[in-house]
């Protein structure tokens, strides 16, 4: 059986988080898949999207399924003109984590979190695991102050 990374296990753990592992029986390749796996919503799929601000400068964006980083809305709130999502390689480096895994919880780094407004509106959220084929389910508001998240409007319908 699959579990999740053993960082992001500790990680929580350490911040007193309730959590719900989810393991998938098959591969998902959809999001419209990966809810059903999960037996939630698709908003209720958060994707955490590793966004470079400069060299060696990372934070993580969560963005609610179904729903895609709205670049000038980020950039507007960062006060920066220019920022990218890195290669997979430079992600993993940041993080630990390979891209379909990247959660917030146990990265190598403790970047900075925002996540869109949705998101603290909603009731158990799912996200990576820092595994495959694994995810996690998690109180949106306890994950946002877990993280110190800053919530901000930073997405739009994909």
């Amino acid at each position: 059986m699959s579990t999740p990374a053993p960082a992001v296990v500790a990680a929580l753990e350490s911040a007193g988080l309730t959590y719900r592992v989810v393991v998938h029986d098959t591969p998902v390749h959809s999001l419209a898949e990966a809810a059903a796996a999960r037996g939630v919503e698709v908003a209720d799929v958060i994707k955490t999207l590793v966004v470079r601000r400069g060299e060696g400068d990372y934070l993580f964006v969560l963005v609610p399924g179904g729903r895609a980083i709205s670049w000038p809305k980020l950039r507007a709130l960062l006060g920066i003109s220019r920022m990218s999502m890195p290669p997979a390689d430079e992600a993993y480096e940041a993080t630990g984590m390979k891209r379909g895994t990247i959660t917030p919880l146990g990265s190598r780094t403790a970047w900075p979190v925002i996540a869109d407004f949705a998101i603290a509106s909603r009731g158990e959220i799912t996200l990576g695991s820092g595994a495959h084929d694994v995810a996690i389910g998690v109180d949106a508001k306890e994950l946002l102050e877990a993280t110190a998240a800053t919530i901000a409007d930073v997405t739009e319908p994909e």
